[in-house]
């Protein structure tokens, strides 16, 4: 029967309606990425305590518990350990019927029940035996890795997602402090970053097109309008009167320094009515507040042009991308035009709605104009490269133009190791030197994984966790490769310090997990995956470290 009525009266799906507010964040093609990926969830190597005072595991189903509420498509959750008496005190997803159990298959099972939208698998075998299979990772579009893991197993685990461009996202939570690392693709594109609305309006005012200025010269007789219209006129148009007068006594250059501007501001407010029976003047109260932020010369930002001079942007192949082919493509018209396209939106303002709405159809009108001329331009770089599978699609090329002033690359780095990456090295070395970094926690981590992955393969025993002179043995190892001269030199004693009193919280929960801090984790590790996976919003880069004891948190690019 609802075909017979007209679309507006047809309410929202029941799909529209459960999904309604993450509808509001990432619309409906944030949705249907999420519904289209397969997160891996890597929860353990197995058991790595004999006496189980080592609870893990839980910061990992906590995340996955926030992506499964909004509906990813499926998740997989590798994870041979069983099921014990310390998981119940600190795992919601987990029963008392559930122990002596498969973990995974536990956890799998209730997790399935939030969303029966959902699909959800698991495996009882260790990741490096499923790695086996060259196949096994090429289905997924997000890996989790939620430790302790074995060194072995993760470095294995990174290389090969980072040889398939499949993000990672690497989580660890011990007694009050957490940690996650996000490993991205060398290049990693966002066309939808979500930046501040103010920051989006781009009124064109100093260099306004044809149409727009006509518009502008349209209210030369503003003395002649009525009080409700001039107290009603668009102070877009009010700006733009202004500034052909401010051209005419200035030889024809435009307010370009802060003095200038200041005189045009009072140029502008002096020509208000001061006793308007209408209700005042805000639309000239509106054109002051706007002259410092919209009378400014059009320039690209860094990170756009940065972006104009990649290689992928300047010499886009047949193997390239759509963000590329597109990104081009508005190279091309930035060459030509000295502008990006318009995005055609306007800021809420006071007018009469005919005024607005024909203002609105103005800037909307050069947006599509600008489309056009770039889907132009993206169908002839189609055309030069020949052998592309698929055409890119129209409305990918119209979400780019809307938001090509705030597009963002990220260049993704691997999952920080106290001995991995120079720059790793270099950039804790200088933060470790900050006194209130919280970068000896994540110190405190390396060191505790380490011994970890010592007694799941033999070499120590599990006295060892909490073992000070085994502590204080690896932290002077790890002090002494940090150890440089110059500005970044670091007070040993001091650094060697703060990272026992980080060391001393780890070893008092014996590597163990509280739900609290990993349910919080959880939280701000689901929302970094929701960026990965809906290419919305700008994700982390690279590292974050959660202080739970002092409420603290501070992200590091490591």
């Amino acid at each position: 029967m609802t075909e017979t009525f007209p679309s507006a009266l047809v309410g929202p799906s029941s799909k529209e309606r459960k999904y309604d507010r993450q509808l509001r964040l990432w619309a409906a093609s944030g949705q249907k990425a999420l519904e289209e990926s397969q997160v891996l969830l890597v929860n353990s190597d197995g058991p790595w305590s004999k006496q189980n005072t080592g609870v893990s595991g839980v910061v990992g189903v906590e995340t996955l518990k926030n992506l499964v509420l909004p509906g990813i498509g499926g998740f997989t959750i590798v994870d041979p350990a069983l099921v014990t008496e310390p998981d119940l005190g600190v795992n919601f997803f987990l029963e008392e019927k559930s122990l002596g159990k498969s973990r995974a298959e536990e956890t799998c099972r209730l997790l399935r029940e939030l969303n029966p939208d959902v699909d959800g698998s698991f495996y009882t075998k260790p990741i490096a035996e499923l790695l086996r299979d060259p196949e096994f990772l090429t289905q997924y579009k997000l890996v989790l890795i939620s430790g302790p893991v074995k060194r072995s197993s993760l470095e294995v685990l990174r290389k090969a997602a980072k040889d398939l461009d499949i993000p990672v996202l690497y989580t660890r939570s011990v007694g009050f402090y957490s940690i996650f690392s996000l490993q991205l693709p060398a290049a990693f594109p966002i066309v939808e970053t979500h930046p501040d609305p103010e920051s989006t309006q781009d009124l064109r005012l100093l260099n306004p097109w044809p149409e727009l200025a006509a518009a502008g010269a349209g209210i030369s007789n503003l003395d002649s309008l009525d009080d409700h219209q001039h107290g009603h006129v668009p102070y877009v148009l009010l700006l733009l009167h202004h500034l052909e007068l401010w051209k005419k006594a200035h030889d024809g250059q435009v307010p370009s320094n802060y003095k200038e501007k200041s005189e045009f501001r009072e140029m502008v407010r002096s020509s208000a009515r001061t006793s308007n029976p209408e209700g005042g003047e805000e639309n000239y109260d509106e054109a002051v507040a706007a002259v410092l932020k919209s009378l400014n010369p059009f320039t690209l930002r860094s990170s756009i042009r940065e972006i104009f001079e990649m290689e992928e942007c300047r010499r886009p192949s047949p193997d390239s991308a759509d963000f590329w082919v597109i990104a081009a493509a508005v190279r091309e018209f930035h060459q030509r035009h000295s502008v990006l396209p318009l995005p055609g939106s306007l800021p809420d303002m006071k007018a009469q709605s005919s005024d607005y709405v024909s203002l609105q159809n103005i800037y909307k009108s050069k947006a599509r104009k600008d489309i056009e001329e770039v889907t132009e331009i993206v169908r002839s770089v189609e055309v030069q490269l020949g052998s592309r599978p698929i055409q890119v699609s129209d409305k990918d090329i119209e979400v780019f133009c809307k938001n090509a002033a705030h597009i963002k690359v990220v260049h993704g780095r691997d999952i920080p190791l106290v001995n991995g990456e120079a720059y790793t090295l270099e950039a804790i070395r200088n933060n470790l030197s900050v006194p209130d970094s919280l970068i000896p926690i994540f110190i405190a981590f390396q060191i505790l994984d380490n011994i970890v992955t010592d007694i799941q393969d033999g070499e120590r025993s599990e006295e060892a966790l909490d073992d000070e002179i085994a502590w204080e043995s690896a932290i002077k190892h790890v002090l002494g490769m940090l150890k440089s001269e110059g500005p970044s030199a670091i007070e040993e004693e001091d650094a060697r310090e703060r990272i026992l009193q980080a060391a001393r919280e780890l070893r008092r929960t014996q590597g163990g997990e509280l739900h609290n801090i990993s349910s919080l984790t959880g939280g701000l590790v689901a929302q970094e995956a929701l960026k990965v996976i809906t290419r919305q919003y700008v994700p982390l880069d690279n590292t974050c470290i959660f202080d739970g004891a002092h409420s603290r948190s501070e992200m590091y690019k490591l």
